[in-house]
């Protein structure tokens, strides 16, 4: 109903790549961190790192079918982390330059990032700044053809390896939300560090950075789009990252259900299968209907933005429900795997560390009910 041939053809290239590429390493990964250059290299020869991008930039131009299907597949990886890292890269540090950015920009930087070349990450979150984004202290002041920037981003994700950063820093102690500058940073500058690789409970196949700039000279053709708007389209840009989650939290539930179905089936309690057991199995049907419902508000989603209209409040919607519906599906087929779902060896312990951050990141639950609220009129 919703995907032809093309769209398969594409499903079938990006499940290859999975099968072969990835899942086989993603146990080794989640010990020492995937290598994202080598990845990226691999996924942009195949255009899958800027499906929506256009053709002059290295880019397939395809739409937002394309790009669910792309989203989809991502979910059957068997880790977080890595769809994570390559999430930054599709659909969080790229989307602002591709938009906003000069043609400077888009060709030093939105070219070889689309081709798998060099890394990037996105910058935003602070030790005193997270979903509060407006709050911010890093400084970026002028001083002739160059930026002055000062200050320390926390939690950025793929900021060890990343070779250029999307970075929001505060441009005016004017109050307000045009007080700010969205820069491209490469990440060889002097005055840049990588404070520390962060120890996660979860996404341990992706890297996780503290990151410190000490009067890093960021030129001023770095900068994306006008002084001062940086905010407005930073906040654009959180509707790409937040989208980008729903179309994999389907495919990672139904996983999920499947390979604790598939244990259920073996595991022999009282003389029958606990597959048998209807407290279960309602369960995953319960499950099962709230999965379905995820599914086609991400449709009505792309259906949305397929016809130019402002999806806000419909994305935030799909952010709040598939945080919870992850963990609820998490916690509960590890109640289902008993003991052995405790095990950290397990590919269900994993998603149930992995899943915990999808009600955390690119906005908490609770900011996501606060925009809701206020689309709605209350």
């Amino acid at each position: 109903m919703y995907f032809n041939e093309e769209h398969q053809a594409l499903r079938r290239t990006v499940r290859k790549f999975i099968d072969t590429e990835i899942n086989p390493y993603m146990d080794q990964w989640e010990q020492t961190t995937a290598p994202l250059h080598e990845l990226f290299k691999k996924m942009g020869d195949l255009g899958l790192l800027g499906i929506r991008y256009e053709e002059k930039y290295g880019g397939m131009g395809l739409d937002y079918w394309f790009e669910t299907v792309f989203l989809e597949e991502l979910g059957h990886i068997a880790g977080m982390g890595v769809s994570t890292a390559i999430c930054v890269q599709t659909h969080m540090a790229t989307p602002a330059i591709a938009e906003f950015g000069s043609e400077y920009l888009k060709e030093t930087y939105l070219r070889p990032a689309i081709a798998g070349e060099m890394v990037s990450a996105i910058a935003v979150t602070e030790p005193d700044a997270g979903s509060d984004v407006a709050a911010i202290k890093t400084r970026a002041r002028r001083d002739g053809d160059h930026y002055l920037i000062n200050g320390s981003k926390l939690y950025i994700t793929n900021g060890v390896q990343a070779d250029f950063l999307t970075l929001l820093a505060r441009t005016s102690d004017e109050p307000g939300h045009h007080s700010f500058g969205l820069f491209v940073v490469p990440t060889n500058l002097p005055g840049f560090s990588v404070g520390k690789k962060l120890d996660k409970v979860g996404l341990r196949s992706s890297d996780t950075a503290l990151l410190h700039f000490d009067d890093v000279p960021v030129p001023a053709q770095n900068l994306i789009g006008q002084e001062g708007e940086g905010f407005i389209m930073q906040m654009k840009q959180f509707q790409h990252e937040r989208f980008c989650t729903l179309p994999s939290a389907v495919t990672m539930c139904e996983d999920m259900i499947k390979m604790t179905m598939e244990h259920l089936r073996q595991r022999v309690v009282f003389g029958k299968p606990l597959a048998t057991r209807q407290v279960l199995r309602h369960r995953m049907v319960d499950w099962l209907t709230e999965i379905e419902a995820l599914r086609h508000l991400t449709y009505h989603i792309v259906r949305m933005k397929q016809a130019g209209q402002d999806a806000t409040r419909e994305v935030s919607m799909g952010k709040l429900m598939a945080g919870r519906l992850v963990r609820n599906v998490a916690d509960g087929c590890v109640q289902m795997h008993g003991g052995m779902g405790f095990i950290n060896e397990t590919l269900i312990a994993r998603c149930f560390r992995d899943s915990r951050v999808l009600s955390i990141g690119a906005g908490a639950d609770e900011v996501m009910s606060e925009v809701i609220a206020r689309l709605s009129g209350f």
